[in-house]
């Protein structure tokens, strides 16, 4: 299956009714990266840099801003983009909740809290919703009213976007879409990040899959590769740890997709890339689940790389609110 083009990919990045060129920003707990996008999507400048996640809010805004100067010193772009770790409310422009990946994050005033540093509009998102606009946008594109969209990103946590009929899901304080946090089987009794139990992210998480192979052996390891390469050398406690995660996952996509109806269900993150034992017993949980108008829908890899989350906050210019330099939130 051939990936859209990157001009496909960021054919809405231009700040609205300009034409000129948009900076796309996405902040994650360890990097922020820049890029800065002509009108029909071709990237004109990259930046990267460590996100200062333990010096606080301020900090992170700081730099946030450091690297939209970075990449369009010569001040071109009339609107900027951001994809942010965290519960992301568009309308308002704040982070309503966060972990603590990122110390202080919650309660920040991300859009007027950059405008202000930057003297930009502010179009604000979470990264993973953001990051769903191309694979969205590419759904539409090619099957005009088929616009309905799940999208997981498994990696760190379990985070998701849902679009419906080409518009997608914000929801209550920019909550929808925050698939780790629904009730999985096989994660009971276990505590999750976010005050509850039997959540999701705690089972098929990276990390989850990590914590579950040291239950069933009483030994630590340092990272998920680890229990990757033991399950491929047939160890059955990195097997089962594996497919335990998977089949959660693949459980509460298959679920939400007879909730939701999806014409398109998009895996992604850094777990599913460990290898085809993951993959296959999402696949295959997620089929048992659905019911039979949706049993042709399979589980699909993203269609974009690693410059989805840029290219998709560059696009939410021409979606979301723009928060203003000098408007009080």
């Amino acid at each position: 299956m051939n990936a859209p083009s990157q001009s496909a990919a960021g054919a809405a990045a231009s700040a609205p009714g300009t034409g000129a060129p948009v900076i796309g920003l996405d902040l994650g707990g360890t990097k922020i990266a820049a890029a800065l996008f002509d009108a029909d999507g071709t990237v004109l400048a990259r930046h990267s840099r460590p996100t200062p996640a333990r010096d606080g809010a301020e900090a992170v805004l700081d730099a946030l801003a450091e690297a939209a100067a970075a990449v369009d010193p010569e001040r071109l772009t009339t609107a900027l983009g951001i994809a942010a770790a965290g519960v992301v409310e568009p309308r308002t422009g704040m982070v309503t909740s966060a972990t603590d990946s990122i110390r202080g994050w919650a309660g920040t005033a991300l859009g007027t809290g950059l405008a202000d540093r930057t003297g930009y509009p502010v179009a604000c998102d979470n990264d993973v919703r953001a990051t769903a606009g191309p694979e969205l946008a590419s759904l539409m594109a090619e099957a005009p009213g088929r616009g309905s969209l799940l999208f997981v990103a498994v990696g760190t946590g379990v985070g998701g976007a849902i679009a419906v009929d080409g518009r997608m899901l914000h929801g209550a304080a920019g909550i929808a879409g925050h698939l780790g946090h629904l009730p999985s089987p096989e994660a009971a009794g276990l505590p999750c990040t976010c005050g509850a139990a039997g959540h999701l992210e705690v089972i098929a998480s990276g990390p989850g899959i990590a914590a579950h192979y040291e239950r069933l052996t009483g030994t630590g390891v340092d990272r998920l590769e680890t229990v990757a390469a033991r399950a491929a050398q047939g160890e059955t406690a990195a097997v089962q740890a594996i497919t335990t995660g998977a089949t959660a996952a693949g459980r509460v996509l298959g679920g939400l997709a007879n909730a939701l109806g999806p014409d398109r269900v998009v895996v992604g993150g850094g777990v599913p890339r460990i290898g085809s034992l993951y993959g296959d017993a999402l696949a295959a949980a997620f089929a048992a689940e659905l019911m039979p108008p949706l049993r042709g829908l399979v589980p699909e890899a993203p269609r974009f790389g690693a410059d989805a989350a840029v290219h998709g906050a560059a696009a939410l210019t021409t979606t979301l609110p723009l928060h203003h330099p000098g408007v009080a939130q």
